[in-house]
C-alpha cells in the first residue's frame, strides 16, 4: 500500500489528542489498581483469595470480549471514517458503569460489582482503539515515538494527580477516620463503609468526561466514509482480508504474536499487582495510594526518558528494555513477604518502625516497584508507536483493531492463569508467578521481530 505523506496537525489538535490519555489513565490507575480494585478484594470478598480470583475472572471477561470485537470495530470505523462518534459511545457506557461503583457497598453481589468494571474496562479499551488509530493522521512517522510516550507520560501525571486527591482528600483511615494530611474525607466519606473507595468511580467518570472535550473540540477526524449498513459490510470483508495479509507483512505480524503474549503479562501485573501487596502487607487505601503516587512519578519520568530514546534507538528496543525491567521487577515481588525478600534468601527481620512502609521487607518491595514504575509506560507507548510507524493512515483503524486485538487475544489467559493457580494452591503468590512467563516469551520473540522500517517492503 503506498504511503501518503502526513501534514502535521495544528498543535492545539495534537494536545488535544495526547489529552485523551490524561483523560482515560485515572480509571487504571485508581479503579483497577491502586484503590477501588484493592477495595474490592480485601473488603468486599469473603476473604482475599476469593477477591483476587473474582477481580482476575473480571478482568478475563472484559479482555475476552475486547478481543473479539476490536478488530471487527476498526475494521468498521476505517469505512465509516470518523472516529469521534465512536469514541462518544463507548465513552457513555464507561462513564455510566463508573458512576455506578458507588453502589459497590462490602456486602454487595461480587458479580453485579464485576460486571460494572468489566463493562467500563471494555468501553475504555475499545475508545482507546479508536483514539489510537487517529494518531498516524496527526504527525509524520518521525514524531510517532515522542508524541505517544509524551501522552503516555500524561496519563501518569494524570493518574497520580487524581490518586493524590484520593490520598489526601478522600481516603480515610479506618481507625482515626482522618486522611494522611489530617483532615477529615471530603463530603462526609464513610471509610468504614468503603465510600472513600467507591467514590472513586464517580471521581474517574467526571475526570474522563471533562478531559476527553478538548479531543472532540480540536483534534482533526477523518472525513465522513459509508453509512453504517455498508460500512459493516465493507468493514468485515476488509477485516478478512487483512487476516490473510497480515502474515505477509512478517514484522507486523511477529509483533503481534509477541505482544499478544507480553500483553497479557503487562495487563495481570497493573491490575492485580496493587492488590497483591495490599493482601500481602495488609496495606491500608493510604498506602496502596502511596505506593500507587510513587509509580506514577517513577512512570513519568520512564516515558520522558523514552520519548527521546525511542526515536534513537527505536520502538522495539524500547519495549525490550522494558519487559525485561518488568520480568526482574515481577520475580522480586513474588519473591518479597514479611520479613524476607529473595525467596528468603534475604532475610529482613527488623521491626516495624510505626510509619508508612515500616518494615524493611515493604521497602523491598516497594523497590521492585519503582522497576515496574519505570518500564511499564515506555512498553505501552513504544508498542503503540511501533505499530503507527508500520501502517499508513488509511489501513490506521483495521490495523489498530488488531493490534488491540494483539493485546486482549489472550488477555483472559494470564488473569484466569493467577486466579486459578491461586484458587488451587491457596497462595496468591504462586499466582502472580505465573506472569513472568509471559512476559518472558513474548520478549523472546520480539527478539527476532525486525524493526518498523522493514515491514515497508510489505506495504
Amino acid at each position: 500500500m503506498a504511503e501518503v505523506a502526513v501534514q502535521r496537525a495544528p498543535e492545539r489538535g495534537i494536545w488535544g489528542w495526547m489529552l485523551f490519555d490524561w483523560a482515560a489513565q485515572p480509571f487504571f490507575t485508581v479503579i483497577t489498581t491502586f484503590i477501588f480494585g484493592p477495595y474490592f478484594v480485601s473488603r468486599m470478598a469473603s476473604d482475599p483469595e476469593t477477591g483476587q480470583a473474582a477481580w482476575g475472572y473480571g478482568i478475563a471477561a472484559a479482555g475476552l470480549a475486547i478481543a473479539v470485537l476490536s478488530p471487527i470495530l476498526g475494521s468498521i470505523a476505517d469505512q465509516t471514517g470518523p472516529r469521534k462518534p465512536w469514541i462518544a459511545f463507548f465513552a457513555a457506557i464507561k462513564i455510566s458503569s463508573l458512576c455506578l461503583l458507588w453502589f459497590a457497598a462490602p456486602g454487595s453481589n461480587l458479580f453485579l460489582v464485576v460486571l460494572l468494571f468489566s463493562l467500563a474496562s471494555v468501553a475504555a479499551e475499545f475508545s482507546t482503539v479508536f483514539n489510537d488509530s487517529m494518531m498516524p493522521r496527526l504527525v509524520p512517522k518521525s514524531e510517532i515515538g515522542r508524541i505517544s510516550n509524551i501522552a503516555w507520560g500524561l496519563g501518569y501525571l494524570g493518574g497520580m494527580i487524581a490518586l493524590i486527591f484520593v490520598v489526601a482528600f478522600m481516603a480515610g483511615s479506618l481507625e482515626t477516620g482522618k486522611t494522611i494530611v489530617g483532615l477529615d474525607p471530603i463530603l462526609g466519606l464513610d471509610p468504614k463503609l468503603g465510600e472513600d473507595a467507591r467514590a472513586t468511580g464517580p471521581l474517574s467518570a467526571a475526570w474522563y468526561f471533562l478531559f476527553i472535550l478538548p479531543m472532540f473540540f480540536f483534534t482533526p477526524d477523518a472525513i465522513k466514509g459509508l453509512p453504517i449498513g455498508p460500512a459493516v459490510r465493507e468493514g468485515l470483508s476488509e477485516l478478512k482480508s487483512t487476516l490473510g495479509e497480515i502474515r505477509k507483512r512478517s514484522g507486523i505480524f511477529r509483533f503481534l504474536v509477541a505482544r499478544m503474549i507480553y500483553q497479557d503479562g503487562v495487563n495481570a501485573l497493573l491490575a492485580l499487582g496493587g492488590a497483591f501487596a495490599a493482601a500481602m502487607f495488609h496495606w491500608s487505601i493510604t498506602e496502596i495510594g502511596l505506593f500507587g503516587i510513587i509509580l506514577n512519578v517513577v512512570a513519568i519520568v520512564g516515558c520522558l526518558v523514552a520519548a527521546r530514546l525511542d526515536t534513537a534507538l527505536g520502538s522495539k528496543t524500547i519495549v525490550m528494555i522494558s519487559l525485561v525491567l518488568l520480568s526482574v521487577a515481577t520475580i522480586g515481588i513474588v519473591s518479597t513477604g514479611p520479613g524476607y525478600t529473595l525467596f528468603g534468601a534475604w532475610m529482613m527481620p527488623g521491626a516495624d518502625s510505626g510509619g508508612l512502609f515500616g518494615t524493611p521487607a515493604e521497602k523491598a518491595y516497594i523497590f521492585f516497584g519503582l522497576l515496574i514504575g519505570l518500564a511499564f509506560g515506555p512498553v505501552q507507548a513504544s508498542s503503540r508507536s511501533y505499530m503507527a510507524r508500520s501502517v499508513t493512515a488509511a489501513e490506521s483503524g483495521r490495523y489498530f483493531g488488531i493490534y488491540a486485538l494483539a493485546g486482549r487475544a489472550t488477555s483472559f489467559a494470564a488473569p484466569f492463569m493467577v486466579a486459578t493457580i491461586t484458587l488451587a494452591s491457596g497462595s496468591s503468590r504462586l499466582g502472580m508467578a505465573a506472569i513472568v512467563l509471559f512476559l518472558g516469551v513474548g520478549l523472546a520473540i520480539l527478539v527476532r521481530t525486525p524493526y518498523p522500517a522493514d515491514n515497508r517492503s510489505a506495504e
